[in-house]
C-alpha cells in the first residue's frame, strides 16, 4: 500500500514539473475549449400558471387560446344555386331568398343599364271561361333589373300592354295567324332591344281532332302499302308455282324428244 502511495506522488511530482503543461499549444487548446450546454428540459404537469418557476414567468407568456368560431362552419360548406325559376310568376325576389338562405342568385345586370330582353314561351289561345277565344302570352324574366314588362301586338304599337315585375303572363286579346308579338323588359334606365327570342308570330296550335285525323289517315295509308306488298309477294309466288308446274310436265310428256317429234 505504502509502494502504490509513493508512486502516485512521484507520478504528480512528474507532471507538475513536466515542461508540456506549461507549452503555449496546451494553454491555447485549453482556453479554446468551450463546455456543451444542454437546453433545459421542463416538464409541464398542468396549465395552471401556478406550475411554472417564477423566474420563467417573467421571460414567457401562457399558451394563447385558440378560439373555434362557429361560424367558420358555413364557409366551408358549399354554396348551392337559389331555387328560383325565371319563368314562374310571384316568386320571392332571388335577392331576398339569396339573404335569407345563403344560396346563389345568377348575375344580374344594375339597375343604372337598361334590361335584356325576356324570353316569351309561348302564345296560346284561351279555351274556356270568359276570355275564351283570347291569347295569352306567356315569357320568362332576364338576367336583369326590371320594373315592369310591356307587350306590343303588331298594328297597335301605340295601344302597348303593361304588367308588373312579378308577372310572367297576360292577355293580349284576339290575334290573326301571323302576328307578331313582342315583349320588352323596362326599368329605370331604359327598355329591352327586341330579339328573336322575344318576339313570336301568332299560330293556331293543332287541335286534338286534327292530330286524331291525321293519325287515322297515315295508319290507313300505312295498311293499304302493307296490303299491297303482301298481294304482290302472294301474285309472285303463285306466279313461280305456275311456272314450275308448266316445265315438270313438259319433260314427262314422251312427245317431246331431243330428236324431234315421234
Amino acid at each position: 500500500m505504502t509502494s502504490q502511495h509513493r508512486n502516485l506522488a512521484l507520478l504528480l511530482l512528474f507532471l507538475s514539473t513536466s515542461p508540456l503543461l506549461h507549452s503555449p499549444f496546451f494553454t491555447h487548446a485549453v482556453s479554446t475549449f468551450r463546455p456543451i450546454t444542454l437546453p433545459r428540459i421542463r416538464f409541464v404537469t398542468g396549465l395552471d400558471s401556478e406550475d411554472y418557476d417564477d423566474d420563467e414567468d417573467d421571460h414567457h407568456s401562457s399558451p394563447p387560446e385558440v378560439l373555434f368560431n362557429v361560424e367558420t362552419s358555413i364557409h366551408h360548406r358549399e354554396l348551392q344555386p337559389c331555387k328560383y325559376n325565371p319563368c314562374l310568376e310571384k316568386q320571392e325576389p332571388c335577392s331576398k331568398l339569396s339573404g335569407r338562405t345563403g344560396c346563389l342568385c345568377p348575375g344580374l345586370s344594375g339597375a343604372d343599364k337598361p334590361p335584356h330582353a325576356p324570353r316569351i314561351q309561348g302564345l296560346l289561345p284561351v279555351s274556356d271561361g270568359d276570355n275564351r277565344g283570347k291569347v295569352e302570352i306567356q315569357w320568362c324574366a332576364p338576367p336583369s333589373v326590371v320594373s315592369r314588362y310591356r307587350v306590343v301586338v303588331e298594328g297597335r304599337e301605340g295601344d302597348a300592354l303593361e304588367f308588373g315585375d312579378a308577372l310572367r303572363r297576360g292577355l293580349v286579346g284576339s290575334l290573326e295567324v301571323g302576328t307578331k308579338v313582342c315583349v320588352e323588359a323596362v326599368n329605370h334606365a331604359g327598355h329591352s332591344t327586341p330579339s328573336d327570342f322575344s318576339c313570336k308570330r301568332y299560330d293556331l296550335p293543332e287541335s286534338s281532332d286534327q292530330k286524331l285525323l291525321a293519325g287515322v289517315i297515315g295508319g290507313g295509308v300505312a295498311l293499304f302499302l302493307l296490303l299491297l306488298i303482301a298481294a304482290v309477294i302472294l301474285w309472285k309466288h303463285r306466279m313461280y308455282k305456275k311456272a314450275k308446274r308448266n316445265s315438270t310436265d313438259g319433260l314427262g310428256n314422251p312427245s317431246y324428244s331431243t330428236e324431234g317429234t315421234l
